[in-house]
């Protein structure tokens, strides 16, 4: 009987502590109270704990109220409770009871479906709708052809490859795949790919086109003269005489806007072609259009002004916001502030009817989602883009060192790993691509020079929506304003 009683008073403490654990771990306790509401088998307790659904806290301090402190006696109360702990097969509290087993091993299905919603409201505001523009798909419609290099980059063919073959399978694109055939036809055995490739080439969705070598990533832009069937000229080629409506390069930049500029030509009253990048933005809706990062890293004021007019076409049509609100990069809101090319060129954009300027932007400014378009010269321009794309990789990096250890931290981590994951994916530059060569006579994306197949796709996802909405023909027509025939 001595040992019965004991054996009593040892469920009873191991319940006590157990709804203590609960009362600190309102994730976990949320697992239980979801595990209630379609128990079929609910005893007293689990009735309880599923009406009070008010809160968490309430719940543990029912359950707690029903173990310590029920009319009944302390010992029949801890019996009946154990008896559900240990028996109830698929019940509330055999569910807490295995929290080590049962809750990390079911925690992803289980907060994916319920708890997430509920656990980690402070991560909403990051958990918006995606935007349309960073959607895996498009509308399926007339496929177009885009001319791709396969030989620029880091990393190229292989990840390039791979990148095309993917997208063809997304968005109705066809590729002109421009490079040293032999190379890629080793690559692709070398990769899994080459099957792929001669399906996607009888599909006639897939062309291989020949070149001569690449220009490397440490040449000198004024290569492409020297360099007549490298293969970035030999893609711009295509575009020049319409045998594609784009064309895509993850290789040297400074190439690529010689290349286009040589055999396509600038647009009219257009002195310097500008690199347009989207950054996020607090509304994921609503990302920020920055220019230019890198082709000019010395300008004028009114090159800035043609960076502006640039990309207000651009946000009109890719991004389809009505009045894009522009604004000047600058170190103060004031307009006295600034070097001189900041002072005159805001003077210029003022002037201008046809933007809608709100004036300087700090730094600060830049991702909060108050600009649309954010004007710069290409060194600042460049020095911000590469600053961003480190942001994501150092704040996951912060975020899981301050993530609590031991079996505590591994149910959190469970619990927060898809939310990181989607933070990672609206920070990561990967996920943007590629960045728009505004200013010549023809669509080009130049990508970052370590692309991988990811990179590739949202390229070719951004070229594609540059073509379907008749971002040419806006700038053609941006050619008659006086501000560019002055």
């Amino acid at each position: 009987m001595a040992k019965e009683n004991y054996r009593k008073i040892n469920k009873s403490r191991a319940i006590r502590r157990l709804v203590i654990w609960y009362k600190r771990n309102s994730a976990v306790t949320s697992i239980v109270d979801s595990a209630a509401n379609s128990a079929a088998t609910a005893s007293n307790v689990a009735e309880n704990v599923v009406s009070s659904a008010g809160s968490v806290v309430n719940t543990a301090s029912n359950v707690a109220g029903n173990v310590v402190s029920s009319a009944g006696s302390v010992v029949n109360t801890a019996s009946n409770v154990a008896g559900n702990v240990v028996s109830s097969a698929g019940s509330v509290v055999n569910t807490a009871s295995n929290v080590a087993g049962n809750v990390v091993l079911s925690a992803g299905s289980i907060a994916k479906n319920t708890l997430q919603p509920l656990v980690f409201d402070p991560l909403k505001r990051l958990q918006a709708n995606e935007n349309s523009n960073y959607k895996d798909t498009v509308d399926t419609g007339k496929r177009i052809w885009i001319a791709v290099d396969g030989m620029g980059g880091d990393h190229a063919p292989g990840p390039i490859l791979e990148g095309c073959l993917d997208a063809i399978q997304r968005f109705p694109i066809n590729i002109k795949f421009v490079g040293q055939i032999e190379k890629i036809n080793e690559v692709s055995k070398k990769i899994g790919l080459s099957e792929l490739m001669e399906k996607e080439i009888q599909n006639s969705r897939f062309e291989l086109i020949a070149s001569g070598s690449p220009i490397g990533m440490n040449e000198e832009a004024t290569a492409v003269r020297k360099k007549k069937e490298a293969s970035i000229n030999v893609a711009m080629n295509l575009v020049r005489n319409n045998q594609a409506k784009a064309v895509y390069s993850a290789g040297n930049s400074g190439a690529l806007m010689a290349s286009a500029i040589f055999r396509i030509g600038r647009l009219k009253g257009i002195d310097r072609p500008a690199i347009g990048a989207l950054f996020p933005t607090r509304d994921q809706s609503r990302p920020v259009l920055v220019l230019d990062v890198g082709a000019n890293t010395d300008c004028k004021p009114n090159y800035l002004l043609q960076f502006a007019l640039l990309g207000n076409i651009y946000a009109k049509d890719v991004l389809q916001i009505d009045s894009p609100k522009i604004g000047l990069l600058n170190i103060g809101e004031e307009d006295c502030k600034g070097n001189e090319l900041s002072l005159q060129t805001f003077k210029l954009l003022s002037k201008e009817k046809d933007l809608n300027f709100l004036g300087n932007c700090e730094g600060r400014d830049v991702l909060s989602g108050e600009f649309d378009v954010v004007v710069c010269d290409g060194f600042t321009g460049n020095v911000l883009l590469k600053f961003l794309e480190s942001v994501g990789g150092v704040l996951l990096d912060i975020l899981k060192s301050e993530l609590p250890r031991g079996r505590r931290g591994k149910v959190g981590s469970a619990f927060l790993k898809s939310n990181l994951m989607r933070i990672k994916k609206r920070l990561d530059h990967a996920e943007h691509g590629g960045a728009l060569l505004l200013g010549v006579n023809g669509i080009c994306v130049i990508g970052h020079g370590s692309s991988k197949s990811l990179s590739v796709v949202s390229a070719l996802r951004l070229a594609h929506s540059a073509v379907n909405h008749n971002v040419m023909e806006h700038l053609i027509q941006l050619q008659k304003l006086p501000v560019l025939n002055s």
